[in-house]
């Protein structure tokens, strides 16, 4: 009955260590000690009508697979593990929050990772982050049962293990962009939802966990609804691998949230002090600029030291000087084409092409610095961003409007409803915004994407060459209206939960014919002979 028992199930081959099922104050056997899942497992055998010692053919699948786990866990504790690990951290390893967050890895990052060994190649390196990035928040959750609630310094420190390994996937989509850049924006963006073990309180200045996982879906959507167009017709391992990596947030994460953690992390009252990382001691001989800030958990984007950005002007010139470098070492010799005076071939006279020439260039050769800013409380301004793909407008109200434009390469999210919305000027920008009081307006655009998560009286596309348009099921009577565009596509989500979306281009080209005193017009259609 003590450690040489084994359990009743002999196709288990599990023995039980001592301190599993002996009461630590008077040494004996208390078989209320097991653990929770083997209990669970009782309960349900009982609730079946079955015996406990029923055969393993009349369990479910999921329930076998629970078991299995659990009893891979309690081997590794009671062989390898167990002097490794103390009391405390073995219990939290096998508490009923950490089984379940298990069998979410299990079912849901399993079967992503089953879809990418298809694929291969960088979406099979990526989903390894995805599938390393939950390993470490498993890690987190079992130190969250042994460890007080830290400060904010000290909470930084805490999370670092998750915070590196996002850092790690945010590098992938750096540089030069891939052929599967929509895959590593995909799985890289959605990583931002396990920042929900970082809410501390009302005042820590995120969402409630649940809403937080469910809002940091909703930008790695934008990019995952552009592998399900690009490949529903190609390759249905891109397919399935997109609706899987889905399903591990929605609904997979936000209902285990839900579940076991839905007001936040719960912090041990009584167990040991996350320490924050002590400060490094400056040098003696020349005091260094501090370094960077670490990485946010909730940003994509890699801080620089401004110390590397090269000196401009005539403190470069000093600079050159005090080196002793030859400043005009650099200058390249004036030729007499590139003279301004005593020129052979100029005349004074300007001719005809030279002066359209002159008058056709853009008067706005230089863009202004990046705004995104709210001004006089009733309008957002969203200015000159380039190649920000995290640009989010979170605290906005049904009064307000926004005002995109020069922006390029860039996504925009806008969680909550606006009055209106306006993108003018800008090439390759994607928007995704929640509801629209007026309408949704696209001017001057090269290249635009626009999805709608919720619903929108009007959208109206003037003067715009390529635009995608997304809406959602609320948003399917949209009132659409387009002027001087061509290449606009719409794309409507499909009948059922599993159905591909819905493509349709609008026509850019029409035929009038005057009848009974009035011209009429309708859309010209082409088919290939």
């Amino acid at each position: 009955s003590k450690e040489n028992s084994s359990f009743p199930f002999r196709r288990f081959k599990v023995t039980f260590p001592q301190t599993f099922c002996t009461s630590p104050h008077n040494n004996k056997y208390s078989p209320d000690l097991l653990y929770p899942n083997f209990i669970l497992f009782l309960e349900i055998e009982r609730e079946r009508g079955g015996h406990r010692h029923s055969p393993r053919v009349l369990m479910d699948e999921k329930l076998i697979q629970r078991l299995e786990s659990a009893v891979s866990r309690l081997e590794a504790l009671s062989v390898g593990g167990g002097a490794s690990l103390g009391d405390g951290e073995a219990a939290a390893a096998l508490d009923p929050s950490i089984i379940a967050f298990d069998d979410l890895r299990s079912q849901f990052v399993g079967r992503v990772c089953t879809a990418a060994e298809k694929i291969g190649g960088q979406v099979l390196d990526v989903t390894k982050i995805v599938e390393e990035a939950f390993e470490a928040q498993r890690e987190l959750l079992i130190k969250i049962k042994e460890t007080q609630k830290p400060s904010m310094s000290g909470l930084a420190e805490f999370l670092k293990p998750l915070n590196d390994v996002i850092v790690k996937g945010t590098k992938m989509t750096e540089g030069r962009r891939s052929d599967f850049f929509n895959h590593l924006k995909a799985a890289v963006d959605s990583l931002t939802a396990l920042a929900w073990i970082a809410y501390t309180g009302k005042d820590c200045g995120m969402s409630m966990p649940i809403a937080h996982v469910e809002e940091s879906w909703q930008m790695a959507e934008f990019y995952n609804n552009k592998v399900l167009v690009e490949f529903r017709n190609k390759d249905a391992n891109h397919v399935e691998w997109a609706k899987a990596l889905k399903e591990i947030y929605l609904p997979g994460l936000r209902d285990y949230v839900k579940s076991h953690y839905p007001l936040g992390p719960v912090w041990s009252a009584t167990g040991k002090v996350a320490v924050s990382a002590p400060p490094k001691a400056p040098s003696p001989s020349r005091p260094m600029p501090p370094p960077p800030p670490p990485a946010s958990l909730f940003s994509s984007e890699s801080p620089q030291a401004s110390s590397s950005r090269p000196k401009k002007g005539m403190s470069a010139v000093f600079d050159e000087i005090n080196l002793g470098m030859p400043v005009t070492g650099g200058l390249r010799k004036v030729t007499d084409d590139m003279k301004t005076k005593n020129r052979a071939d100029r005349t004074g006279v300007i001719s005809a092409g030279e002066k359209e020439r002159r008058v056709s260039s853009p008067s706005f050769s230089k863009a202004g610095p990046p705004k995104l800013e709210l001004q006089m409380g009733r309008k957002w301004v969203v200015e000159n961003q380039i190649g920000r793909k995290n640009l989010v407008i979170d605290d906005c109200d049904a009064k307000q409007s926004v005002y995109i434009f020069g922006c390029k390469d860039s996504v925009l999210q806008i969680q909550g409803k606006v009055n209106n919305i306006t993108i003018d000027k800008c090439t390759k920008m994607g928007v995704v915004f929640s509801d629209v009081v007026a309408a949704c307006e696209v001017v001057n655009c090269n290249g635009v994407e626009v999805q709608c998560q919720g619903s929108a009286p009007t959208i109206s596309v003037d003067n715009t060459t390529g635009c995608q348009l997304y809406l959602s099921k609320d948003s399917l009577e949209t009132s659409i209206t387009t002027a001087k565009s061509s290449e606009i596509n719409v794309l409507v989500p499909g009948a059922g939960a599993d159905s591909d979306w819905g493509e349709h281009a609008l026509p850019q080209q029409f035929s009038h014919v005057y009848k009974n005193g009035q011209f009429v017009t309708t859309p010209v259609s082409h088919s290939g002979g």
